[in-house]
């Protein structure tokens, strides 16, 4: 045998007592290995779950004009409507009459909280909130999301479906095709200054997007539902029960013990229930977070936003958190200094 022969055989030798060795005293980091990647895939065919959205695409459409709204202080006002999955989505849309910037202007997409699907308007409610930032130079844009108002598509609800959250991402999609409502040319906006406002359920669309997407640069979250899964079912205690509109029930939307029943519950299977909240996923938040919460709320507990405040610090993610002594859901008592607050925060960080 030759030497270069008696070196390769030693070399092969070695590589297999190696391997020998690392299978029998090791074997423990290969099944946690196999393990992990098993548990990737399963989320990522979960259609829940964050990893599956951050795969998907959302590519919005053109927008339409319905109907020119009367004008507001220094604002034009439009119903529009865009596409989404297939789905013809109204949303409020305002453009301010001012110059446009030379980058065009900044964004902010506006999600409403929970109002019963057949109940809702497109002009109906937070008109003084939307207000606060149409005069302050942004264009916002409003989604109705689908089963709502004159919007196609059944109301499936934010927390155990991803349809709403589908419909916000494809409105940042079309935002940034926004042509000039008078002349129908001309872009309009600036995509790298797109923020997100989102009150209650419209707060956990907003984390749910935030930590999908990389194009929303801000957000400012009211009362938001934006604690894990866990959270929501064993602390949070309405002083009066929540009921799906009848509308909603006949559509069956999707509920938590349909995915209990599925996936089993948190002690059982903690890996599903955190593959689908937004809170565990901070780490790839888009851009900083304001949260404002009265600590009088009967309908979203205050520790939503400190847990999520937690988080993010954990994590040394930019954020702030006002607390409203003695206020309500919709922060009624401080409601200018809640906006103003509100428009500094996205002025520092969209424009």
């Amino acid at each position: 045998m030759t030497g270069k022969k008696i070196i390769l055989l030693i070399l092969l030798i070695s590589i297999s007592t190696a391997i020998f060795a690392y299978l029998r005293f090791f074997p423990d980091s290969i099944k946690e290995n196999t393990n992990i990647s098993k548990i990737k895939q399963k989320q990522e065919s979960i259609p829940l779950s964050i990893e599956y959205m951050r795969k998907q695409e959302y590519p919005g459409s053109e927008i339409i004009i319905e109907q020119a709204l009367p004008d507001g202080s220094n604002y034009s006002r439009y119903i529009a409507s865009y596409k989404s999955e297939g789905l013809k989505i109204y949303a409020l849309l305002t453009v301010p009459l001012d110059k446009k910037p030379e980058n065009g202007f900044p964004v902010i997409i506006f999600n409403h909280g929970y109002i019963a699907p057949a109940e809702y308007r497109t002009t109906e409610r937070y008109a003084a909130y939307t207000d606060a930032f149409s005069r302050n130079g942004y264009v916002v844009f409003r989604p109705d999301y689908r089963g709502h108002g004159d919007s196609e598509g059944r109301p499936d609800g934010a927390y155990y479906s991803p349809a709403y959250t589908i419909d916000v991402l494809n409105a940042v999609a079309s935002i940034k095709r926004l042509k000039d409502p008078l002349i129908g040319s001309g872009e309009v906006i600036n995509s790298q200054k797109i923020g997100m406002w989102g009150h209650s359920m419209g707060g956990s669309i907003t984390l749910r997007s935030m930590v999908t997407t990389t194009d929303v640069k801000a957000g400012v979250i009211w009362a938001g539902v934006v604690a894990s899964y866990e959270d929501m079912a064993k602390n949070w205690r309405r002083s009066t029960p929540w009921v799906p509109s009848q509308r909603e029930q006949a559509f069956r939307r999707p509920g938590r013990q349909a995915l209990i029943d599925k996936y089993g519950d948190f002690d059982k299977n903690p890996e599903f229930w955190n593959s689908i909240s937004p809170i565990s996923f901070v780490k790839d938040v888009s851009g900083p977070i304001q949260l404002h919460h009265g600590t009088s709320d009967d309908d979203v507990p205050v520790l939503f936003s400190q847990k999520l405040e937690e988080a993010l610090k954990k994590e040394n993610k930019t954020v702030e958190i006002y607390t409203y002594p003695g206020d309500d859901h919709n922060i009624s008592q401080n409601l200018s200094l809640a906006l103003q607050r509100s428009v500094d925060f996205f002025n520092k960080n969209l424009k």
